[in-house]
């Protein structure tokens, strides 16, 4: 059957506007015209600022009308420097708002470039504990656009950011409600040059992401029929996406299970990313491939917990083994086909650190939403059988 672009093409508010389609990146100047941006800062990291998508991008902007301006000096796990020099540029070139593109960092680190355009406190300030976020103006917030160009973390629907704190090595998430960019633009074409290794990683993101909301304690079952339609969009497609890059009607689908995984997991996320979250910070690992190395050995430790809920996930994804023992095997096979690291060890972990990680992961604000709860010696248990390998 014969792929048709248009079949990949709608407007969705779910939960922020969406314009998601293959050659939808030529809206982005009506995007930012409609939210009153008159001069916006297109805010991306160092690999995509000298590709043509994002030269093309400010000379069609200029074009129609609207200057834009470019900050790339981003990291992959951002740093809070990074902000702050995002910050200098915003404020110096008189900007009225932001375009964030690129993948996770660059996204985060756009949506915390607007958080603070307007504030006068510290950013950490404003990390999601308790009711921090009423410490910020909301007036003082710059409108985002966001442009994903990568299928993973859904950072373009997220009221968050992960930004590392640089003197405590620790990842923080910086919460705001208008931290949620008002226009999304996801064009599957942007995606179409991700290398594989990178396009597989990510792809794991999005499966973690899925997997852990739809585990989560709680009511919230509009999550989780959007994480189990999620899950069986990356059993489809990820593999396709992967061998073939210039698949676009993978690359559409993929697109959108990253943005449901991160629609899905306001009812929360565990202890993957809680161990996860520490080794980005203090390696600087990639997260989707931490995430993905770190899954089944989690998987293990919460199976008591989670194991009612397998049956259901196989039966809809369409494995022929259902049951744990069948997500399981779905999952290191997915791991084994993608080279992701199988242990602690092939991540570069030192060994010698596992008790200050386990401290960290604890502390965490996705350790609250693990299926079962948690402290550091449990994030010690489930360290130590990812060190070893031990399934």
């Amino acid at each position: 059957m014969t792929f048709d672009p248009s079949s990949v093409n709608g407007n969705w508010n779910y939960p922020t506007p969406m314009r998601f389609g293959i050659g939808r990146i030529s809206e982005l100047a009506d995007a930012c015209k409609s939210l009153g941006m008159k001069k916006p800062l297109l805010v991306t990291d160092p690999g995509l600022a000298g590709l043509p998508m994002i030269t093309d991008a400010i000379t069609a902007n200029e074009a129609d009308g609207l200057p834009t301006g470019l900050f790339s000096d981003v990291q992959p796990n951002p740093v809070g420097k990074n902000v702050e020099d995002g910050l200098a540029v915003y404020r110096e070139g008189g900007h009225d708002g932001v375009i964030a593109w690129g993948g996770g960092s660059g996204v985060d680190a756009a949506k915390a470039v607007a958080l603070m355009a307007g504030q006068s406190q510290p950013i950490w300030d404003y990390e999601d504990i308790g009711d921090n976020w009423l410490r910020a103006d909301p007036d003082g917030i710059a409108p985002i656009v966001a442009v994903p160009t990568t299928s993973g973390t859904g950072s373009e629907v997220g009221r968050a950011s992960v930004i590392t704190h640089e003197e405590t090595h620790t990842k923080k998430i910086i919460f705001h409600p208008k931290m949620l960019p008002e226009i999304v633009i996801c064009d599957p074409q942007l995606v179409a040059g991700l290398p594989p290794h990178l396009t597989a990683f990510t792809g794991m993101d999005a499966l973690v992401h899925c997997f852990e909301a739809y585990c989560a304690p709680g009511y919230h079952p509009m999550a989780e029929g959007i994480a189990v339609e999620g899950m069986r969009l990356v059993r489809e497609w990820l593999p396709k996406a992967v061998r073939d890059g210039s698949d676009l009607e993978a690359r559409s689908h993929m697109m959108a299970a990253a943005a449901m995984g991160a629609t899905a997991f306001q009812k929360g996320l565990g202890a993957v990313h809680s161990l996860s979250h520490p080794v980005g910070a203090v390696f600087n690992t990639h997260h989707g491939l931490t995430n993905a190395t770190f899954m089944p050995y989690v998987m293990n430790f919460n199976r008591s917990a989670i194991e009612d809920r397998m049956d259901r996930l196989a039966s809809f994804i369409g494995l022929s083994k259902g049951g744990f023992t069948g997500i399981m095997d779905w999952v290191l096979d997915l791991r084994q086909t993608f080279e992701v690291a199988h242990t602690g060890r092939d991540l570069g972990i030192d060994e010698s650190r596992l008790d200050e990680l386990s401290e960290m992961a604890a502390n965490d604000p996705t350790a609250g939403t693990n299926p079962i709860p948690v402290g550091a010696a449990d994030m010690k248990v489930m360290f130590e059988a990812a060190m070893e390998g031990r399934l």
